[in-house]
């Protein structure tokens, strides 16, 4: 798994996509805070965060879309089904290299934080409440990336279907205006939003951590599932 997760990230500063990734969201996260914070002289970094929920929706399918897709193009697939290491194991170690250059990225936020605390003193609470929900939203969506990956050879695909299946757990809060009785309960259970927004306000709920790691298990699950079935195919 180790090797793996080195291999890929050595891969991510090999081609452009890790330095197009880091650059895009260093660039939007400091446009955020400068317009938000710096020049709205204001205390509380949650327009940085909320900017982030968005942008993660377009910046993640590109951190993810070649991460199996590519694997399969190359022709290179085979060797890492027979290679001496469980399905488990490389689909973890692709995993775990996809979201160490995501935290890379949202490592900058503290600096941000720290910045603010140099001229007045910011809710910490509320500071790591939000870093927390992104880091674990950006989590379940690099794991739903990484499925969509397993199931296309084509990257853009890829990115695409990992777009939209991020976009129905963000939105589908919004849908819970329309909708009451069970199906709001429903949508309630299954919604980012709703989960992410608790962690936003400051407030830890362990049924939403087990939520997002329960999301991130389902969906490498699945992409191990995918590898089983090509593998004896």
């Amino acid at each position: 798994m180790l090797a793996i997760m080195r291999r890929e990230l050595a891969a991510y500063f090999r081609s452009p996509v890790g330095y197009i990734f880091l650059t895009v969201f260093y660039f939007f996260s400091g446009f955020f805070f400068f317009s938000t914070n710096l020049w709205g002289m204001n205390a509380d970094l949650g327009g940085v965060f909320s900017g982030l929920y968005i942008l993660l929706l377009f910046l993640i399918p590109i951190l993810t879309m070649r991460l199996l897709s590519e694997e399969r193009k190359n022709k290179t697939e085979q060797a890492l089904l027979t290679a001496p290491v469980s399905l488990t194991g490389m689909v973890l170690g692709k995993y775990l290299a996809a979201v160490i250059v995501f935290a890379a990225g949202l490592a900058v936020t503290l600096v941000y934080a720290l910045v603010v605390n140099s001229i007045t003193i910011p809710n910490w609470g509320l500071v790591l409440g939000n870093l927390i929900a992104t880091l674990l939203l950006g989590m379940a969506l690099i794991s739903i990336g990484l499925f969509i990956s397993s199931l296309t050879e084509n990257q853009v695909i890829a990115a695409v279907g990992g777009f939209g299946v991020g976009l129905f757990f963000l939105l589908i809060g919004a849908m819970r205006v329309v909708f009451t009785g069970p199906v709001g309960a429903v949508i309630d259970a299954i919604s980012f939003y709703e989960r992410y927004y608790s962690f936003a306000l400051g407030i830890f709920r362990f049924a939403d951590i087990i939520y997002f790691i329960s999301v991130v298990a389902i969906f490498l699950f699945l992409t191990v599932r995918v590898f089983e079935k090509r593998r004896w195919s």
